[in-house]
């Protein structure tokens, strides 16, 4: 399908020997952002990290397209020379590199000082770029990080686990901004490039960054897709029980 940047096919993943993913099929378009919803434990960072191509996220079954070429085989770093970058829930602290040399190695040589000035700016990190890459920062403050180096690596396909987790107010609507950004949201949906697929628990991100579609994760299986609107109001109210139940 032309129209499809990402496409999952009956994908079953084991990790540690355990199936985790059982059968997920998930497309999503040119310039389209999908919310991936569910509790935790359910599945979904096995899922972007399997996208991405983690070595201990094994498929045992189905694949994996990008962009009509299938993935399923290529290295993490070969995936992200593509034109995919993911954005962790807890990203770790990384010791004797700076911030500014991450960003340097995100931009691939190509960026320059002031071009590196401007998006640590914009994530309100300027005072940050000679600090080792997360160390002592606040959650907030690691998130804006995290995001200030998936803009300088520009993907075409970004993966976000739960960007608002452990964020409060202030970072989340800067937070809203960058992944905008990334997303190429300030441009009508058919001239975008960019797609992204976020994580969401609580489904507060949704409130900065719109998304077109909505799915459901329960115990590895895919349970419904829709509205992400309606569907974050249905779980509000009924809880994931009710989700669960279209799973059987």
């Amino acid at each position: 399908m032309d129209d499809v940047m990402l496409g999952v096919r009956d994908l079953v993943v084991e990790v540690g020997g355990v199936e985790i993913l059982h059968g997920i099929d998930l497309n999503i378009g040119y310039g389209e952002t999908a919310a991936l919803f569910g509790p935790n434990g359910s599945g979904k960072s096995t899922l972007l990290m399997t996208i991405m191509g983690f070595p201990k996220h094994r498929v045992t079954r189905g694949g994996i397209l990008f962009k009509g070429q299938d993935i399923t085989g290529l290295s993490m770093d070969e995936r992200a020379r593509l034109g995919i970058g993911i954005s962790f829930q807890r990203p770790p602290v990384v010791r004797g590199v700076k911030t500014r040399d991450m960003v340097v190695a995100c931009q691939r040589g190509k960026g320059s000082e002031g071009e590196l000035r401007d998006l640590a700016a914009a994530a309100g990190l300027t005072d940050f770029l000679d600090r080792d890459v997360n160390y002592r920062f606040s959650g907030g403050e690691i998130k804006r990080s995290e995001l200030l180096q998936l803009t300088a690596q520009n993907p075409e396909l970004a993966l976000l686990d739960e960007p608002e987790s452990g964020v409060d107010l202030v970072n989340i609507a800067v937070i809203g901004e960058l992944i905008n950004g990334v997303l190429q949201k300030d441009v009508r949906i058919r001239e975008r490039s960019h797609s992204g697929l976020i994580i969401t628990h609580t489904g507060h991100i949704l409130d900065y960054v719109s998304a077109r579609t909505g799915y459901v994760m329960i115990d590895g299986r895919l349970s419904c897709g829709g509205d992400p609107h309606e569907i974050l109001a249905t779980i509000k109210k009924c809880g994931y029980e009710e989700c669960a139940t279209c799973v059987k």
